[in-house]
């Protein structure tokens, strides 16, 4: 049975709540400003934890959004789900595991097996190769509950990072700037040029062009039900020629608030650049290990910015990289926010409002790194990349 179309109720967003951001505070305004993210998040929360939704229980989910966000972690994201999980029939034993166990010692082979496919994808993404997610259907989990868990571990990627970055916005609203303020080390830029329109290839990366293919069935356009077909149609003008878009439809409610998300967050007007857009989700991607997702937002970079001196050192050594202080900034925050969400906090906020981001800008670049902590788990664990076809 189809999930029933979501709706945003705008007093119990559970991300606001959360952190506590209230009407009338500074974070609380400048999040509402970007009001479709603000909803498809809530959305994308609301179709995974739908109690209706097939193929893995309520409870099983909750005890992935438990293990996930303890391993990560987020002790702000743990203490919520725990607390719903209490209101499942969740085995405690299997509590106790997600709350402070081993994948191992989970209850039965199918949960255990669907911990240990969290545990990789949360500590270390590019663990989550074909035999990793094949593990999955070898314990009973049908394909489209394997979207299903892939989805949610990459939600919660996302929301980890969305909840530690708005909790460090809002904790330097009443700080004076002179107090959180680093004195920044003396900038030397990176040098390094690459012609506009170079291959650029470094450490695995690439610049190129390609395609990706999915390890697992995909849905065939020709016998997609209506409501597929309507997402595919809303997500991206070559859905349904993706095999990426293709597989995540098995869920089409899940696609339909990721994708609403993910294009309200790269595409909107106003803010930070769409070219700054794309050089945090590279830097992103290169420290994830997304060789597919790097190749394409720095294609994006270029495009948009008419250069790509900066993505070859992103490629090279993302930890040095940057022409300016401001991408320098960029890139830090980036990889701050991907390897240690837990350490942002006020200072990594104000480094980024001293290099020149307003308000408005940093929350973009939360959101375009937070996304990308989506994008490139489900990139990395559902299939991989080829070189794209000539002719």
């Amino acid at each position: 049975m189809a999930q029933q179309p979501i709706v945003y109720d705008a007093v119990n967003d559970q991300v606001d709540k959360l952190v506590g951001l209230t009407p009338g505070s500074k974070t609380f305004e400048v999040r509402h400003q970007r009001e479709k993210v603000a909803t498809a998040t809530q959305g994308s929360y609301d179709a995974l934890f739908d109690p209706a939704l097939p193929g893995l229980s309520l409870a099983e989910r909750l005890l992935v959004a438990l293990y996930a966000t303890r391993i990560s972690p987020s002790p702000l994201l743990a203490s919520h789900y725990r607390a719903r999980l209490a209101e499942t029939d969740a085995a405690p034993a299997d509590i106790a595991v997600a709350e402070s166990g081993k994948p191992s010692d989970a209850s039965t082979p199918r949960l255990a097996a669907v911990l240990e496919f969290t545990r990789k994808l949360i500590e270390n993404p590019v663990e989550g190769d074909e035999a990793a997610l094949k593990t999955l259907p070898a314990a009973g989990v049908s394909t489209p509950a394997v979207v299903t868990l892939s989805q949610l571990i990459a939600f919660l990627s996302y929301q980890t990072r969305l909840v530690a970055g708005l909790a460090a916005m809002k904790d330097l609203e009443g700080q004076d700037p002179r107090a959180a303020a680093v004195p920044p080390a003396p900038f030397e830029p990176n040098t390094a040029a690459t012609e506009p329109g170079a291959v650029i290839k470094a450490h695995g990366f690439t610049n190129e062009v390609l395609e990706w293919k999915a390890w697992l069935d995909v849905v065939n356009v020709d016998t997609a039900t209506p409501e597929q077909v309507a997402v595919l149609e809303e997500s991206h003008p070559k859905a349904k020629v993706s095999d990426y878009y293709l597989f995540l439809v098995h869920q089409p409610e899940i696609l339909r608030q990721r994708s609403t998300a993910f294009n309200a967050i790269m595409y909107a007007p106003g803010g930070l650049s769409r070219a700054e857009r794309e050089l945090g989700s590279t830097v992103v991607s290169r420290v994830n290990g997304c060789v597919y997702c790097a190749s394409v937002h720095a294609q994006r970079f270029e495009q948009l910015a008419k250069r790509n001196e900066v993505i070859a050192q992103v490629f090279e050594d993302p930890y040095t990289a940057g022409t300016t202080a401001r991408e320098l900034a960029i890139a830090q925050f980036s990889i701050q926010i991907t390897e240690a969400q837990a350490d942002v906090n006020a200072n990594s906020i104000q480094a980024l409002k001293d290099a020149g981001l307003s308000e408005g800008e940093v929350l973009d670049l939360l959101h375009s790194d937070a996304i990308f902590a989506w994008a490139n788990r489900l990139m990395l664990n559902l299939g991989e990349p080829v070189f794209a076809t000539v002719g």
